[in-house]
């Protein structure tokens, strides 16, 4: 490995994910940021700057949540950038201390939804997307047709993914869905668009996470032992003619970027939480990030190689397809996922000896972001 940033996750904390009909963002968001800096063992008066994820509540948002903690004149960012907002929020902070800005920042993010899919929207058209405005499972129906048509992935291996996901989360006490399916039940829910079920959709949810990140230095001090960061990257997408490109190129290259800054392989991953919307997605993505050949996706989860303790643990904490997608908080609560995941404390799901993980959240309309993290 090559020599790692001073970058440290020193806290990490969330809520649960879920409807919360009677909660306002500020309620779980203000939960998660004090778990966080319980984990960590500060008061809300060491963090030197906050970054704030939220796709759908409007300006300033991060100030009215943040002046439920404590008002006390930091910088406060706002970001936005579709699914990857939270993972783009964590990034900042990072970036912040890397550059020696602070020393000590607070990622947070946090959205509340209400039932249903996202509406079409024309600005979510990325330049691989052309003038496509579907609803994202229409979308994602033609990913699943055109890598179906092109290497021969299956409904039932779709379904794997979900199967796996619920039985993962059914041990996480934070998932919207901790219930155990089947490949018949998954299959058998309702068709959204076809052939992508309900259960092979994540659903549209509610909460927060938040992670503090710090100097290796001050990280020391802390009575938690703190988890390197070991890559950070975001990139946008570029103009392509191929149908998948969409979700294909921009991850990719994303991935071997990360890879490349933390010195490691796909090989030396022992847990990953990967941008699942949809069940396609994760079978893409297990490619995209070079778990295996492109092409050999399904193959790879109807294997058990994506299991917990199977050749990579892939989405422990129930993945968005059980654990739930608030958009501006599904980034970080990956994060709180591998740290706890890498400090051996996620119960029934632990990965065994998990040293390395990565995180990865794509935003449709042009972002991925992809951390790697190390024990």
């Amino acid at each position: 490995m090559s020599e790692s940033p001073n970058v440290c996750v020193i806290g990490v904390g969330m809520s649960a994910f879920g409807r919360h009909p009677e909660e306002s963002f500020e309620d779980f968001g203000k939960e998660a940021i004090e778990a966080a800096l319980a984990d960590a063992g500060l008061d809300y008066s060491a963090i030197e700057m906050a970054c704030c994820g939220h796709a759908m509540q409007g300006i300033t948002a991060g100030q009215r949540l943040l002046n439920r903690v404590g008002a006390t004149g930091i910088p406060i960012i706002n970001v936005e950038n579709a699914c990857a907002t939270g993972s783009t929020a964590f990034h900042q902070a990072v970036m912040a201390v890397r550059a020696g800005v602070v020393d000590v920042a607070l990622a947070v993010g946090f959205e509340k939804m209400q039932r249903g899919p996202l509406a079409a929207d024309a600005r979510l058209a990325a330049p691989s997307q052309a003038q496509r405005s579907a609803p994202m499972p229409e979308m994602f129906a033609e990913v699943f047709r055109a890598h179906s048509k092109k290497y021969g992935t299956t409904v039932e291996q779709m379904a794997m993914v979900s199967v796996k996901n619920h039985r993962n989360a059914s041990h996480n006490p934070k998932a919207q869905y901790g219930i155990e399916v089947g490949v018949e039940d998954v299959i058998g829910s309702r068709m959204v668009a076809d052939p992508l079920t309900l259960m092979m959709c994540c659903p549209t949810s509610s909460g927060a996470a938040a992670a503090i990140v710090a100097r290796a230095d001050f990280a020391r001090t802390t009575p938690r032992k703190p988890v390197t960061i070991v890559a950070s990257v975001l990139q946008s997408e570029r103009a392509a003619s191929d149908p998948l490109a969409f979700v294909t190129e921009i991850n990719t290259r994303a991935a071997s970027l990360a890879y490349q800054q933390a010195g490691l392989k796909p090989d030396d991953l022992d847990v990953i939480e990967l941008h699942d919307c949809f069940a396609i997605a994760e079978i893409v993505h297990y490619e995209n990030l070079g778990l295996c050949e492109r092409g050999e996706g399904g193959k790879f989860v109807e294997q058990g190689l994506s299991a917990i303790n199977g050749r990579v643990s892939v989405s422990s904490s129930g993945g968005l397809l059980a654990k739930g997608h608030p958009l501006g908080a599904t980034g970080v609560a990956q994060i709180v996922e591998i740290v706890e995941q890498l400090r051996g404390e996620s119960g029934p799901r632990q990965v065994r000896d998990a040293k390395i993980g990565l995180a990865h959240c794509q935003g449709f309309g042009g972002a991925s972001c992809i951390h790697i993290l190390a024990a």
